[in-house]
């Protein structure tokens, strides 16, 4: 818009300029050309009292070398009675141009060579007709006609400069509430919610920017209703969980009484903190800071621990490999351990028991690969699983797990990819990119490496 308003004042003020300029610059050309030849009739009138009066040769010289150059001007008197032809000075015009000035008795100016001439008749005592001649350069002509032009073209390119200024500034007064428009609204796409835009500029963005406030203000509302919401469900698990828990002191001792006791405690948890998210949940666009995020491997042995107990009750072998040393990710330690629980779940709900399965971690440069992988008898459709997991299922599975697995792989730019495991079941691959740019392209295996294997965990 800015630009284009340049471009329209530049063409406007160019025609204008152009409209004036050259019409002025004629008028300027043929009033040098008018003030050369009133000149030269200054000349010839200086001479006519002298022919009036006198032919003699002598005579009209010396009024000729007082009236101007001798150069410039010539005298031609006819032949008259007894009296001849008188020729003063040079003759540059024709002598059929001067006859005919003489015949028809008024002024005239002819071209010759190097200029113009002015020819004015003169009458003299013996009743003829004289004619005084009077020289023109060019160079008088167009005297002065090459600076008054240059003057109009310096004008006119003030001008111009000048309009593209004004139009600059005019631009930017409406541009500037259109950037700050588009601006905010990539900040609320980002999740910064308290992003609002000042109500300026022109009537037209000043109306934009109020729709946009208010429709700003709508989604901050809808968004703190959803996580009210979500506290409240979340708060009325609390007292099913509360029997529950009450229950399981009558289970007595046992490593099954102590894992479903376990479980019931971190179901509580779980709940809690659900409860403290929803609740103060804000917007949160800032990239993870130096040290954030959590270890994954550290994670991964801490939840493989509590699953491989209930793995062994199963009768299932559990292996596990890249754990041996740290592996610093930008994810919050909570989501990590809410995404292995949410697959690891998935195999012991979706598999027969003694179905072995994994959990392989793949460090490099740039990603961290977590591979949960399994025997059981796989996932026909991988597509139609991951979109159950954005909400579009209708077999009476939530897909709640993939989803947070998708969540937490597409927040640090990464994804997440379902295929067949070398145990001949599912694998589901988390890609977690650690410089937080664009999501890579499926299949890409970038600068990932493979960890040492440790031991098996059973």
């Amino acid at each position: 818009m800015r630009w284009a308003l340049v471009k329209v004042c530049v063409a406007v003020t160019t025609m204008v300029v152009v409209a004036f300029a050259v019409p002025l610059g004629l008028v300027i050309k043929e009033m040098a050309r008018d003030r050369a030849f009133s000149n030269a009739e200054r000349e010839a009138a200086a001479i006519a009292p002298a022919l009036s009066i006198t032919t003699d040769r002598d005579e009209l010289e010396r009024v000729v070398a007082s009236a101007g150059s001798d150069a410039g001007i010539g005298v031609h008197i006819p032949a008259a009675d007894r009296e001849p032809a008188v020729e003063i000075g040079r003759r540059r015009a024709a002598v059929k141009d001067i006859a005919m000035t003489r015949r028809l008795g008024r002024a005239s100016t002819t071209e010759v060579a190097g200029g113009s001439t002015l020819l004015q008749p003169i009458a003299i005592s013996s009743g003829e007709i004289a004619v005084v001649e009077v020289y023109v350069p060019e160079a008088e002509v167009s005297n002065g006609v090459g600076t008054a032009w240059a003057v109009l073209a310096a004008v006119g390119v003030a001008l111009i400069i000048g309009s593209v200024a004004v139009a600059d500034r005019l631009g930017v007064r409406m541009v500037q509430p259109a950037q700050r428009l588009v601006e905010s609204a990539h900040e609320l796409g980002e999740g910064k919610l308290g992003s609002r835009v000042p109500e300026e500029g022109p009537t037209e963005l000043r109306l934009a920017a109020v729709a946009f406030n208010a429709m700003a203000d709508q989604v901050v509302q809808l968004l703190a209703n959803e996580r009210e919401l979500a506290a409240d469900l979340s708060h009325r698990l609390r007292t099913p969980l509360t029997v529950l828990r009450l229950n399981t002191a009558s289970l007595g001792d046992g490593p099954a009484a102590e894992q479903t006791r376990a479980a019931v405690e971190q179901l509580e948890r779980e709940v809690d903190t659900i409860i403290r998210t929803a609740r103060d949940a804000k917007p949160q666009t800032a990239a993870i800071g130096v040290g954030a995020g959590c270890d994954a491997a550290e994670v991964v042995r801490e939840r493989m621990d509590f699953w491989s107990a209930l793995a062994e009750d199963e009768g299932r072998k559990v292996r596990v490999a890249g754990v041996d040393r740290p592996v610093r990710i930008p994810v919050a330690r909570a989501d990590l351990a809410a995404a292995l629980d949410a697959l690891l779940g998935n195999v012991f709900r979706h598999t027969a028991e003694g179905t072995a399965f994994a959990v392989d971690v793949h460090n490099g440069e740039d990603a961290v690969i977590v591979l949960v992988s399994d025997a059981g008898p796989g996932i026909v459709d991988p597509e139609a699983a991951m979109a159950r997991g954005r909400g579009s299922g209708n077999d009476g599975s939530t897909g709640l797990g993939l989803d947070i697995v998708r969540r937490l792989a597409e927040s640090t730019g990464g994804d997440v990819r379902i295929g067949s495991s070398v145990l001949g079941g599912t694998e589901v691959r988390i890609w977690i990119q650690l410089d937080g740019r664009a999501p890579v392209r499926r299949g890409h295996r970038g600068t990932v490496r493979r960890r040492r294997r440790g031991a098996g965990v059973s």
